[in-house]
């Protein structure tokens, strides 16, 4: 998307691809509504002063804080007054790119109501969320537990006298911490506590409290609530309240206990209601799900900037005085970006998918068909775990990729990788993920000969006497292109390392003894699970019906260089189970090194099908007219440092040192 007038840099770089980018774009937006809401709010968000957000590394955190605070009031006033739908206002709210309270409000508290509330408290609590009369927080991790959601700490006791719940936070530990918006900003909060009922403990439960007063927003009595302090990097998440939450013995009323699933008797009985359990998973697959196509979005974001600085930095190899090298055209530049850009597409559309799986599993529960469940949630876990991995070491190779100047701020790498990383530990931690996969996968290979069919991704499994067997037929290098051999290679490395594990398992008297003992193995396995889907997903999209000239091939390009390179990087897995050869490793990476060559002429126009703003990628580097020079040195100018030309201290620090008077300095 263009970034204005002005010399195009870029264009003789544009002029080169060989496929239709306007097809592209609506490919990768995932339909020609959904990019032509994005493009109309992008535009919206970049042509609007209100969200300049250049400045952002360089205020302190109580000005961050204030200039969040002040974009969210505006955001939700535009949204008004454009009336603009949920998907737009959602758009909006992802274009202004800056952490804020209204993320969890609308992606954690609201869904969370509506997934565990009853049909009474949603017609309650909802329409005031809706219209933010309330404003929500997700208070559930705590400073003693995070993943084990089933070790918190924090009680909610049944009066019966009263009927009324008692929430307390008995020990230090079970103080909430990290929930965002709770720090300053949020009005009420699903809490989660163990519910105790006549002296039984009964697990962990949702309960609204409201946590400040709606007239003066100070604390209700009971509550101490605060911001939890600094995290990671200049600006990035230190626009977010995240915060620290003690309860000292409130009193909420019984019907604040989200009921949908479990209730609570006047009578102070505990009773299991007709909607079974399993509906809570809907949400966290949904939120999950989310996590996969925010990876796509950072990633893609990443190698947009670095992929275009690629084209602009030139380095060495001066012919008689001419143009050095540009940096895009090094081999060693092309084999580190260009699988980030095709894994940044992969995640795009494994991301689709999971969007499709959610619908699917939610109608299915609608008709309490819970077949699906356990493979939808070990999907959603994995796969969240994989692409925010992956990503976050990716936007950090992309700044390695930019040399010295993507350690810049004005780069827009740094605060990107500061902000985007947290995403390996919230909603599940990566590894607690992978190992709940691993669980899934023991548990499908040991129903193998049951006649119990795999459902689903584990689909594969049902061959398994085949794929235990097979040889990988690739004989020549192009052979790494057909869909079928690269797939099957996949299937047969995650089927014997998922075998393996088993049978290692086995061995073991005690099952969680040697679970604890092999999980380093199981995670593996539980990647090379993951990674198939991947794939699987991918070559599923090209059976597509998909217009456009030349997109097709690019995308077909693309799906071979992140297949090969997922190949090459885990290349013992392939070679100790036996998929396939030394020569046919050799043959695949070949054919990966001529796939670079491929995708060379397209890269620009391959980031520019993602069309983000220059104000969205908030990046000097990755600016769409490549012009960077003047804007890197007229961007230093702008430092605070620079107002003044002799710095402050230096009469008192710097003078009495040259001069030899440090004696007499006042230090």
């Amino acid at each position: 998307m263009e970034g204005g007038g002005g010399v195009d840099h870029l264009a003789d770089e544009r002029q080169k691809a060989r496929f239709d980018v306007d097809e592209m774009k609506i490919v990768w937006a995932g339909s020609r509504h959904a990019f032509e809401v994005s493009d109309r709010v992008a535009r919206l968000v970049a042509s609007d002063p209100a969200f300049r957000k250049d400045n952002r590394t360089m205020l302190s955190r109580k000005e961050l804080f204030k200039s969040t605070l002040k974009k969210t009031a505006y955001a939700w006033k535009r949204i008004m007054e454009l009336r603009l739908t949920e998907e737009e206002a959602s758009r909006l709210r992802f274009f202004i790119d800056e952490p804020a309270y209204t993320d969890l409000h609308w992606g954690m508290f609201v869904p969370a109501i509506k997934g565990q509330g009853t049909e009474e408290q949603q017609q309650k609590w909802l329409p005031l969320a809706y219209k933010m009369q309330i404003i929500g927080c997700y208070a559930q991790t705590e400073l003693g537990h995070g993943s084990n959601v089933q070790g918190l700490e924090t009680t909610a006791t049944f009066d019966p006298q009263t009927d009324e719940f008692i929430i307390d936070s008995p020990t230090l530990t079970s103080s909430k911490w990290w929930p965002g918006g709770l720090g300053k900003v949020s009005t009420h909060a699903v809490a989660y506590a163990r519910l105790i009922v006549n002296g039984q403990d009964h697990g962990v439960h949702g309960f609204i409290v409201q946590l400040r007063s709606l007239e003066d927003h100070m604390p209700l009595p009971g509550i101490t609530v605060g911001d939890i302090g600094m995290k990671f990097g200049s600006g990035a998440y230190n626009s977010m309240d995240n915060g620290v939450l003690r309860f000292d013995h409130v009193r909420i009323p019984r019907n604040q206990m989200l009921m949908r699933v479990l209730q609570v008797t006047r009578e102070g009985k505990v009773m299991q209601s007709d909607v079974p359990r399993q509906l809570i998973y809907g949400t966290m697959v949904f939120v999950r799900q989310t996590i996969v196509s925010d990876a796509s979005c950072a990633l893609s974001r990443a190698v947009c900037i670095a992929t275009r600085y690629s084209a602009v930095r030139r380095q060495f190899g001066s012919q008689n005085g001419g143009p050095e090298t540009q940096v895009i055209d090094y081999k060693t530049q092309q084999s580190r970006l260009f699988p980030l850009l095709a894994s940044a597409y992969a995640f795009r559309f494994v991301g689709e998918w999971l969007k499709w799986l959610y619908t699917d599993v939610t109608q299915r529960l609608q008709a309490n068909d819970f077949s699906t469940l356990p493979e939808a949630h070990a999907c959603t876990a994995g796969l969240k775990s994989l692409t925010t991995s992956a990503t976050a070491d990716a936007i950090e190779e992309c700044r390695k990729l930019c040399g010295g100047h993507g350690y810049l701020s004005s780069s827009g790498l740094p605060e990107l990788f500061a902000v985007y990383i947290p995403a390996c530990t919230y909603e599940g931690d990566n590894t607690v993920m992978l190992l709940q996969v691993a669980r899934f996968l023991m548990k499908t290979v040991s129903q193998l000969g049951s006649g119990k069919q795999p459902v689903g991704s584990t689909a594969y499994m049902s061959r398994a006497e085949h794929l235990m067997q097979c040889c990988c037929s690739a004989q020549r290098v192009e052979d790494w292109l057909k869909p079928n051999v690269v797939l099957e290679a996949f299937e047969a490395r995650a089927l014997r390392m998922s075998v393996a594990c088993a049978q290692n398992l086995s061995k073991f008297s005690n099952p969680e003894e040697g679970f604890a003992e092999l999980s380093a193995d199981l995670v593996e396995a539980a990647t090379a699970h993951c990674q198939l889907i991947v794939v699987s997903k991918f070559i599923e999209k090209l059976q597509q019906d998909i217009p456009g000239k030349g997109v097709k091939e690019q995308l077909q390009t693309l799906c071979s260089v992140y297949s090969l390179y997922v190949l090459h990087k885990h290349l013992g897995d392939f070679l100790s189970g036996g998929c396939i050869t030394p020569k046919q490793a050799s043959l695949a990476n070949e054919q990966l090194r001529s796939l670079y060559s491929q995708v060379r002429p397209n890269a620009i126009a391959l980031v520019d099908a993602f069309n983000y703003t220059d104000h969205y990628l908030g990046s000097v580097l990755g600016r769409y007219d490549g012009n960077v020079y003047p804007k890197l040195y007229e961007e230093a100018w702008k430092d605070p440092l620079n107002d003044s030309v002799v710095p402050d201290g230096y009469h008192e620090y710097i003078r009495p040192v040259l001069k030899q008077q440090l004696r007499n300095a006042r230090l």
